[in-house]
């Protein structure tokens, strides 16, 4: 196993494409007790050794100084963090003390990104509710409440060198292709970008590239998830919770499920996209293990994708 990232044996994209691993494959920051045996050293030795080349920063990580000593040992970029935000909630003067806290501890680690998603009424941690039948729904007054308070925080992020890019996900008040949409027409494209995930698309829609091609001007982050479609039609038949229904395996890396990677990849690329794609798969790492994920979805990408 490589100690270290090396070069000559990382994943390469002849688009110049940045390709990572999301660390939510070796553990998990909702329910504690999946994968709690992970460290950020068995993370960071993973990625190193598949050759990829940054990740994401997790609830469980340690210290800001020992996370940056050890990335940099490993050569593995630190890219971004979610962000939870509560401005329709809380108000925004109520949540820019925190967000301006995470911008600084993510410039520390050298990150280009922040992830936000607007928590307001999400129902992503609730295990007693169903993910595919119920959903928060702002009411017309406050979507430019959340707007021109995401606007603020995009001024904040770029102080600090980063850029905000929103996370439309399952169970939130941004989930749909419509609500994402909407949300991108009311902010300010300068301030506000997007983060584009395969899999809440197909879920939350069941259609990637609507989503995609609507979007494209906007997308300064991804994320490519795979949906195994037995596991996301039994999980709506017993009515799962969003939590319940990855632990029973509704998403896995690509190449592993049903989504056809190679149209969202073209278009991409086809549309001069060249920053970051994470790799992520919520998933028990006791059921799936995160090294031999990883491994198959770097052979799906480079024999699939790059082969376009």
């Amino acid at each position: 196993m490589a100690f270290r990232l090396a070069p000559a044996t990382a994943i390469n994209d002849p688009h110049g494409i940045s390709w990572g691993m999301h660390p939510i494959a070796w553990r998990n920051d909702d329910v504690k007790e999946v994968g709690a045996y992970n460290t950020l050293e068995d993370e960071l030795l993973d990625l190193a050794d598949l050759g990829y080349l940054g990740t994401e920063v997790a609830g469980w990580y340690p210290s800001k100084e020992e996370t940056k000593e050890r990335a940099d040992a490993r050569g593995i970029k630190i890219v971004a963090q979610w962000f939870s935000s509560f401005i329709v909630r809380d108000g925004i003067d109520a949540v820019i003390p925190e967000f301006t806290a995470n911008c600084e501890y993510l410039q520390y680690l050298g990150a280009t990104r922040i992830v936000v998603s607007e928590q307001t009424g999400s129902v992503q941690g609730d295990r007693d509710i169903c993910i595919f039948t119920n959903k928060p729904v702002l009411k017309d007054e406050e979507w430019p409440v959340l707007a021109e308070g995401l606007n603020r925080l995009g001024d904040i992020a770029h102080e600090h060198g980063l850029e905000l890019v929103y996370h439309h996900h399952l169970g939130t008040v941004v989930q749909t292709k419509e609500e994402t949409i909407r949300l991108m027409e009311m902010t300010d494209p300068s301030k506000v970008s997007l983060l584009f995930d395969t899999g809440h698309a197909f879920v939350g829609d069941g259609d990637v590239m609507g989503l995609l091609e609507a979007t494209i001007d906007r997308i300064k982050h991804v994320h490519f998830k795979d949906v195994r479609p037995e596991k996301m039609e039994e999980s709506k038949k017993l009515e799962r919770s969003f939590l319940d229904s990855f632990l029973n395996g509704m998403f896995t890396v690509p190449g592993d499920g049903m989504i056809d990677f190679t149209e969202p990849y073209k278009f991409l690329i086809d549309h001069g996209y060249d920053k970051w794609i994470l790799v992520e798969a919520e998933q028990d790492p006791a059921v799936a293990n995160p090294h031999e994920y990883g491994e198959k979805a770097r052979t799906y990408i480079e024999s699939t994708l790059f082969t376009l």
